[in-house]
């Protein structure tokens, strides 16, 4: 039966390009004729000029630390999968999503499209003789864009009428003059009215340029070494020509650079140099050679970027990146065996015809060079995480070093603050509201947080390991509260998962378990899995920074028990356990102080929360009761007030000390933790510490109904003989007026000096 014809239609637009079966020398050349560019010919005896040649150098070097990482990871990532069309586009997007792969493509590809305009505007200056002499011996005042548009539609014709292949075959040519033009600068000698007395090198201009602009100009002509990439579809070994081919142009580059500079250095004075940007000209063997050097040059590079764009171009619609379908299966359509992108092509062409009438491409070239370095940089920050998360589905058959991509990533950042803060941030901007706007209509696709998830896993074990190795120091850094709360009442109750997102939200570490009774079974693990899932929705919905599970276990008992043997989320042990109980509900104290007890005799702290349904009132009050016998237990209560206080729901509260004794010590303990608040430096004035003469609990439970009837949250400490079951009910009951209520059972010392 034959399938619907918009399947068919589909399925040609989307299926593999099988391509020219293309060898390495094709990327060699698209990388080598990009690197070799107009900036060689045209601006790099400015260069030598103003930073002099060891500066030469180090622009070299510069420029290769980001070029060379960048390399080294696009060859390791091309050996990792089949890489298809669309060169560093498809290797981004196959590697962070397409979410992010189409914000970074589409730069990508304007910066691909954009610089064939650059090339040719830079091809016209090869006519530099001609224009002079027409306008001395004809009066003609040539436009430099007389060569310029019609080359741009001679590329096009080439390209769109003979396919890739004329396209690499003229790279040959191109590549060949560009190559003979440059052994003859270097076989020449030059006038000696220019020749130096020596090699200096240090020598340079008066009053130069910094380096830094040097740098931001010459940069660009260290771009080309992906160029190449672009003819991932129609290789027949990518992984073997893209490693070969864009390493052995990078350094054919470097090479060639530092010999030119060595020459220019030796050729010609400073001064000539930054007179003259045809000095190379004047040195050559034969002058005119230079000029058809810059010629094919910038008409080579020109052409290696009319090859690459709409390539990048199709993969985009084949990836339906761009807002129109329409124009998505356009693009992504191919003529001929070899899946030509003649739509692609065509577009590209009209761009770049704008742009060329334009003329000017001063300002246009620093937004390029963003974009080039934004894709560099995530290249290299592709092959540093996907090494640093161990994904063993990650294998690929050359290996770069994760030191060497960090760099490259680190290089490209800074060298675009160093080019452009603006430029920076503009490029980078522009990227993001892409990228928000691809993620609008591709939610179940591959995002951020897919990528950093391996990342952040690798991460968070390295540091659990690092700190349960230091767990002796631990103490050295301070007291902080890591709790494992485990309550029935998860799912019907939000008072003390509350509290403990309000404790853990800057300073602390907090597991919310979910203890469901039975025996463990499949049919529990869903129900269990259900009830997490809703835990873990309202931790969202609240920015709580807990842990959300679930514990299956025949009893309460039980379930504290495995919840004691567990590790922190921190990579520390836990040593708080935070348990509840309604206070309309004084039958569920049995449970609580069993559980409390095997708490305390681990030497865990205890917490234990009365909850009513006052639910923390206005947050705007905390009250803490200390007597003589929970004194041990001030100091940590001190430090959860002050947690609690530092989460902004609680932003306006006010913390209230009650320092209860007999008549004799009641003054005297209230000025000692007076000076205990002040040497912690805790924030509760001393006019907010009150002595309170209580003789009995019984006098202390009149006095806490009397001052604390309306506070939001009261705090008052345990003894470990509270929690025992003949003593639990009465001592978990006390402060009947009080709205809710924190016991707390300090079971180590805690300082907070």
């Amino acid at each position: 039966m034959a399938r619907p014809r918009h399947r068919l239609a589909w399925a040609e637009s989307t299926a593999p390009q099988t391509g020219h079966g293309f060898g390495t020398a094709p990327v060699f050349l698209a990388s080598i004729s990009t690197i070799l560019g107009a900036v060689l010919f045209l601006r790099f005896g400015y260069a030598v000029a103003h930073v002099g040649l060891w500066g030469s150098f180090g622009i070299i070097a510069l420029g290769h630390l980001v070029t060379i990482p960048t390399v080294l990871a696009v060859s390791e990532i091309a050996t990792n999968r089949r890489v298809a069309g669309g060169g560093a586009y498809y290797i981004i997007s196959r590697s962070f999503g397409t979410s992010i792969g189409g914000s970074i493509g589409i730069a990508l590809y304007l910066s691909q499209v954009i610089s064939v305009a650059f090339y040719l505007v830079a091809f016209a200056e090869a006519f530099e003789p001609l224009y002079a002499w027409a306008a001395s011996a004809h009066g003609i005042a040539a436009d430099p864009r007389w060569v310029s548009l019609p080359s741009t539609a001679l590329l096009a014709a080439i390209v769109l009428t003979r396919g890739a292949r004329s396209g690499v075959s003229a790279l040959w040519f191109v590549s060949a003059a560009l190559f003979a033009s440059i052994l003859l600068f270097l076989l020449g000698t030059g006038p000696e009215a220019v020749r130096p007395a020596g090699l200096n090198l240090t020598s340079r201009i008066q009053d130069p340029d910094p380096f830094g602009t040097v740098f931001a100009t010459c940069f660009p002509a260290f771009t080309g070494m992906i160029a190449g990439l672009g003819l991932s579809g129609d290789l027949k070994r990518p992984e073997k020509s893209i490693p070969l081919g864009t390493i052995s142009a990078t350094l054919a580059g470097m090479v060639v650079y530092a010999l030119v500079a060595i020459k220019l250095a030796s050729s010609a004075t400073p001064e000539a140099l930054a007179a003259d940007q045809f000095i190379m000209a004047e040195v050559a063997v034969w002058g005119p050679a230079i000029y058809i050097g810059l010629g094919a040059a910038a008409f080579s590079s020109a052409l290696g970027s009319i090859l690459v764009a709409p390539r990048t171009l199709q993969a985009l619609g084949r990836d339906r990146v761009l807002p129109v379908p329409s124009l998505n299966r356009m693009l992504a359509a191919g003529s001929g065996n070899e899946r030509e992108p003649t739509f692609a092509t065509l577009v590209s062409s009209l761009i770049t015809v704008v742009f060329v009438l334009a003329g000017t491409m001063d300002g246009i070239a620093q937004v390029l060079t963003m974009f080039f370095m934004v894709t560099y940089g995530a290249l290299c920050s592709v092959s540093f995480l996907e090494y640093f998360a161990g994904n063993p589905s990650y294998r690929p058959t050359f290996h770069s070093r994760w030191y060497v991509s960090l760099l490259g990533a680190i290089m490209c950042a800074l060298i675009m603050l160093q080019i452009s803060p603006f430029y920076a941030l503009l490029s980078i901007l522009l990227m993001v509201l892409a990228y928000f706007g691809l993620r609008r209509t591709r939610k179940g696709e591959r995002d951020l947080t897919a990528i950093f998830q391996g990342t952040m896993f690798q991460l968070t074990r390295r540091l659990q390991i690092m700190l349960q190795t230091s767990r002796s120091e631990g103490a050295k850094g301070g007291w902080r509260p890591s709790i494992v709360a485990v309550t029935r009442f998860g799912d019907e109750r939000l008072g003390h998962f509350d509290l403990l997102r309000w404790i853990c939200h800057r300073h602390g570490f907090g597991h919310f378990l979910q203890f469901i009774d039975g025996e463990y079974s499949f049919r529990g693990e869903i129900e269990a899995r259900t009830q997490v899932g809703k835990l873990i929705e309202r931790s969202e919905m609240t920015n709580a920074g807990i842990l959300v599970d679930s514990l299956i276990c025949p009893s309460f008992s039980g379930a504290v028990t495995h919840t004691l043997q567990m590790p922190g989320v921190s990579g520390l042990p836990n040593n708080c356990v935070l348990f509840e109980f309604d206070k309309q509900h004084p039958e569920e104290i049995g449970e609580v102080a069993q559980g409390a007890v095997l708490a305390a005799e681990s030497v865990f702290n205890v917490l234990i929360l009365r909850s009513t349904q006052y639910r923390f009132g206005y947050r705007s009050s905390i009250h803490l009761w200390v007597t003589e016998e929970t004194l041990d237990c001030a100091p940590m209560m001190l430090l959860l007030a002050f947690i609690i206080v530092g989460h902004p729901e609680w932003r306006r509260a006010k913390i209230q000390l009650f320092a209860c004794f007999d008549s004799l010590e009641a003054d005297q303990e209230g000025d000692r933790l007076a000076g205990l608040l002040s040497e912690g430096r805790l924030p509760i004035s001393s006019q907010n510490i009150t002595a309170v003469q209580c003789a009995d609990s019984a006098a202390i439970n009149v006095e806490v109904g009397r001052r604390s009837a309306e506070a939001d949250l009261t705090i008052t400490g345990l003894l470990g003989a509270d929690i025992e079951p003949d003593r639990a009910s009465e001592a978990l009951m006390r402060l009947d007026k009080a709205n809710d209520v924190l016991f707390v059972l300090s079971s180590e010392r805690v300082s907070i000096d």
